[in-house]
């Protein structure tokens, strides 16, 4: 009789067992950095201002970027420089947006992005990082622009527009791809995931 209630205490162990291994392991929780933005709660309107800091200062570097090559690339397109800058305006305005964006990336390269690769990936230097390449593509490109204009500027050569076309389209695309890549990843809901209000009030831009 002993053994009869041994066994059955031997099967009702092995059964809670079963039962118990059998039920869902609960979810890990997910750490600050790879929570979505619907799953953290709403910004205030003054934090989202902080959060979003960098996006919106990197957006005006940008826009102006972006309307130098605008100038530029609208004359291509047209087969006339604007009416009312002349031929020194026009190439001086080219060599302002090669020397413009090369302080940019220097300075990014140099102290903005060791800083927020501190705790983004996304900025850590590598042959992985998607900006850095964006970088190297748009600096040979911006080479090769700039060679063409200081030759018509000491006249070696007549400035063409069509060959000036030639120029930007080489790397055009991947400019564009690149302001906007780079303020996205600067965005409020991104970067709430990784900083604290307090270590983004105290990023340098």
């Amino acid at each position: 009789m002993a053994d009869t209630e041994q066994a059955k205490a031997v099967v009702d162990t092995n059964e809670s067992t079963v039962k118990a291994s059998s039920q869902p392991v609960p979810p890990t929780v997910k750490d600050d950095a790879s929570a979505t933005p619907s799953s953290l709660p709403p910004l205030s309107p003054s934090e989202f201002k902080t959060y979003n800091r960098l996006a919106e200062q990197m957006e005006y570097f940008h826009n102006h970027f972006v309307g130098m090559w605008t100038t530029l690339y609208t004359a291509c397109v047209n087969s006339r420089r604007p009416p009312n800058m002349s031929l020194k305006q026009f190439l001086d305005e080219g060599l302002r947006l090669v020397r413009y964006l090369e302080s940019h990336h220097s300075i990014e390269e140099t102290h903005l992005y060791p800083i927020l690769a501190k705790k983004m990936p996304q900025f850590k230097a590598g042959k992985s990082n998607k900006l850095l390449k964006q970088h190297e593509l748009i600096h040979k490109g911006m080479d090769q622009l700039q060679e063409y204009i200081l030759m018509c500027k000491s006249r070696e050569v007549d400035l063409e527009l069509s060959v000036l076309k030639e120029k930007m389209d080489s790397w055009g695309e991947v400019l564009m791809k690149h302001l906007d890549d780079e303020v996205k990843e600067l965005e409020a809901e991104t970067m709430r995931k990784y900083w604290t209000l307090e270590e983004m009030r105290a990023i340098p831009i």
